[in-house]
């Protein structure tokens, strides 16, 4: 009985607003990491020079 090594459920990603989080695979230490990914928060305009007077 004591044989089974327990198994994990794989973690589902996590959504946010501007965040996006998912579980990267294991080291061979078993560490498992995140990884996140950012989404912008504002757009960004092209310059245009002012007209000159």
């Amino acid at each position: 009985m004591s044989e089974q090594q327990p198994t994990k459920a794989p973690v589902p990603d996590g959504h946010s607003r501007f965040v996006t989080t998912r579980a990267l695979p294991p080291t061979e230490k078993g560490f498992i990491g995140f990884e996140t990914i950012w989404e912008p928060f504002q757009k960004e305009a092209e310059y245009q020079t002012p007209k000159q007077p």
